[in-house]
């Protein structure tokens, strides 16, 4: 069985450093369709040759669900200049369109 010290001068030897980050409030985890809070995290970063890792753990992940927006900013700006329209009137077209580009600016145009 390897103790800590052993652990810790066996990763040294293989060029990696870990240490824990300290007074760490809250880790945010944002993806397309969910956020998720991890509070009291506990968080180390290990350097490996340059490349930073971090390991996250926590007790408690509260999750919830994020709306995706319907249009992208460039989708946006394409309906705009395609239809000769605001950024306001493109974004509200391609939402009702649900995000499709051609429909939106088709609607704008006739």
């Amino acid at each position: 069985m390897i103790d800590n010290r052993q652990a810790r001068r066996m990763m040294e030897r293989m060029g990696l450093n870990m240490k824990q980050v300290e007074d760490v409030k809250e880790v945010v985890i944002i993806t397309g369709s969910k956020e998720m809070r991890l509070p009291q995290a506990q968080v180390f970063e290990i350097n490996a040759k340059g490349m930073r890792v971090f390991q996250v753990s926590s007790s408690t992940v509260e999750e919830k669900e994020v709306e995706a927006p319907k249009a992208k900013e460039e989708d946006i700006a394409l309906v705009a200049s395609q239809a000769g329209v605001s950024r306001e009137r493109a974004k509200a077209a391609l939402e009702e369109a649900d995000g499709d580009i051609a429909l939106a600016i088709l609607r704008l145009s006739s």
